[in-house]
């Protein structure tokens, strides 16, 4: 088989495992275009049609259905293999996809980036920021980073932060002209600002803590986004107070607990 022939079987089978070529693109570092032709050139090399497209789905034809049956396990092999070998040299290497939060993104994984790099310089991180928290296993990542709060019940966590303690903050143009609430109540008489759960679209309730029990608030105000920027923004402006959302990083397996 030539090396060609291997490279386009390989697009092949992850289009069909994402169900979508722009994620099978980004998995395989390639543009969206790239990944279409290559896809093209083996239907016109096989003469048969092996992928359905819509604007919206893509789905393997019958005879896609049986290439794929036939070619996954040996790909998967040879994956093992190549993974067998590497791990014989006593050094780690491979691809690494992680699913995260784009705030544990950027305080978390961010600030280490250069020294994982220095310390396994052969392998290749994959991130990709996900607010709206997909299923880590749907999505075939290694593994993910959630809000401590929010794991799925079936996933092995290991915690990666402490509990960051959390205010609600406002600028100082806001407290001049609308003063400051003394208790959790009194925020109802104010304008706040809401996080908006991607995905699920959800609105975040806010947790206070007072005396040692924890409330957790619904508020409202003139701002709802899903973007972090979009909310931070909003309240150095002087919109209303916010809260930021993340209270505990924890690392999400992707295998099941037996």
């Amino acid at each position: 088989m030539r090396g060609s022939d291997f490279a386009e079987l390989k697009a092949f089978a992850a289009v069909v495992e994402r169900a979508s070529f722009s994620r099978a693109a980004n998995h395989l570092g390639l543009s969206a275009s790239a990944l279409s032709q290559t896809i093209r050139q083996l239907e016109t090399r096989l003469a048969v049609r092996l992928l359905n497209r819509t604007t919206r789905s893509v789905a393997p034809t019958e005879a896609g259905a049986r290439l794929y049956d036939r070619i996954a396990p040996m790909m998967q092999e040879m994956d093992a293999a190549v993974a067998e070998a590497i791990a014989a040299t006593g050094r780690t290497a491979g691809t690494l996809r992680i699913n995260t939060l784009g705030m544990a993104a950027k305080k978390v994984i961010a600030p280490r980036l250069g020294r994982f790099h220095r310390e396994h310089p052969d392998v290749v991180l994959d991130i990709v920021i996900d607010d709206g928290i997909s299923d880590i296993v749907a999505g075939r990542f290694d593994a993910g980073i959630r809000i401590g709060e929010r794991l799925e019940k079936d996933m092995i966590a290991v915690r990666l932060t402490p509990d960051m303690p959390m205010l609600a903050v406002a600028s100082p143009h806001y407290l001049a002209r609308h003063g400051e609430p003394k208790t959790p109540p009194d925020l109802h008489r104010h304008g706040c600002i809401n996080w908006r759960f991607p995905g699920s679209g959800a609105i975040y309730r806010w947790p206070l803590t007072k005396k040692g029990k924890t409330i957790e608030l619904s508020v409202t105000g003139p701002l709802i986004s899903n973007l972090q920027d979009v909310v931070v923004e909003g309240a150095l402006q002087g919109l209303a107070y916010f809260t930021p959302t993340m209270t505990t990083a924890s690392l999400s397996h992707s295998r099941q607990a037996n």
